[in-house]
């Protein structure tokens, strides 16, 4: 199934229907009043968050909602029936913005939260609510209020509490699928993960946390280059980083540590390039793949990239050597920043 983390939908809530104007006509009964009864309030289009659901995938189909009118009133003072509500499921972490204004109107971030997009409008009055001792026969009604009507913009930020992101070909799918039971595709080409992938991770003193592995970002991605310009939002609202470098890019360059630095620094000015504020995030870096280094050359590089990030780690997504110190590190900085 296809990633869709953006939508543009047309919503319109029910108009109210009219209230009637009707007079009381009966045998036996000489002095009849008015007995038009009020018109039924429009329905309403109604949001509701779910974590059921991990894609925007429904809305490229259907792209237009419109909730039911409220029905007539009639006369013996008989309301018209309310037009039913149209409840729309959204994925966790889906932010609805204004299509016009591009205002953030809500962010579904709870399960089950709920938001009324559009109310509907209310049902006119009967002339029987007009009717007083000096204004026996009101000949009038009134209209049903008009429903609102909006075009939002559904943007799905996916909800994860650590994420991995780095080059292509880094290693992220190895990784997430070690960690967790997300089985993404593997493939020993650039760009083999086109959609972001969730995983659940559960060790001894954390219940659990959830880990995205973004796709991967290369030189430009925030001005749209590569596959990953798409999927930098999804890094906004995790709580640690995960920075994966290819260890084995180094066999084929002998300037060695500095050449994983320029890797490094290129994902990082695309992050800061989109939202400085992704600079701040508490970051653990990876370097992967060294169960093809030397030993000597694993030691080598780790000593000076220390020197400028204490948190390194030498990992082996294949082997799983070093990835239980590297996750142990980024759980203590998720501790941290969740009771900061």
């Amino acid at each position: 199934m296809r990633f869709i983390d953006e939508a543009k939908i047309r919503i319109a809530a029910g108009h109210g229907g009219r209230g009637c104007v009707s007079f009381r006509r009966e045998a036996f009964v000489p002095r009849g009043g008015p007995d038009g009864g009020d018109g039924g309030d429009g329905g309403n289009i109604i949001v509701w968050a779910s974590s059921q659901l991990g894609t925007l995938q429904d809305f490229r189909y259907k792209r237009v909602y419109q909730a039911k009118n409220g029905r007539p009133g009639s006369g013996a003072n008989k309301a018209g029936r309310d037009g039913e509500d149209i409840e729309i499921r959204v994925p966790l972490g889906t932010v609805i913005r204004d299509t016009t204004t591009g205002e953030v109107l809500i962010d579904m971030a709870k399960d089950k939260q709920s938001w009324v997009a559009c109310r509907g409008g209310r049902g006119g009055k009967g002339n029987a609510h007009f009717a007083t001792s000096t204004f026996q026969t009101p000949k009038f009604a009134q209209p049903g209020e008009d429903g609102e009507a909006k075009e939002l913009i559904l943007e799905l930020k996916l909800l994860a509490d650590i994420g991995i992101i780095g080059l292509p070909n880094a290693g992220k799918s190895t990784l997430i699928s070690r960690l967790s039971a997300a089985r993404p595709k593997i493939a020993d080409y650039p760009f083999t993960t086109l959609t972001p992938n969730l995983g659940v991770v559960k060790i001894q003193d954390y219940d659990a946390f959830v880990i995205a592995d973004v796709p991967g970002l290369i030189e430009g991605a925030h001005k749209g280059a590569g596959l990953g310009h798409k999927f930098l939002k999804h890094i906004e609202r995790t709580n640690v980083l995960i920075h994966l470098l290819d260890g084995a890019a180094i066999l084929e360059d002998a300037a060695g540590a500095e050449t994983l630095f320029k890797k490094y620094n290129t994902i990082r000015h695309e992050l800061e390039m989109f939202d400085k504020g992704l600079l701040n995030k508490p970051e653990v870096v990876a370097i992967n793949k060294t169960d093809v280094l030397q030993p000597d050359t694993a030691k080598k590089i780790i000593k000076k990239f220390r020197r400028k990030i204490p948190n390194t780690f030498l990992i082996s997504g294949v082997s799983g050597e070093g990835i239980s110190d590297m996750l142990a590190c980024a759980v203590r900085l998720l501790k941290h920043r969740e009771t900061a």
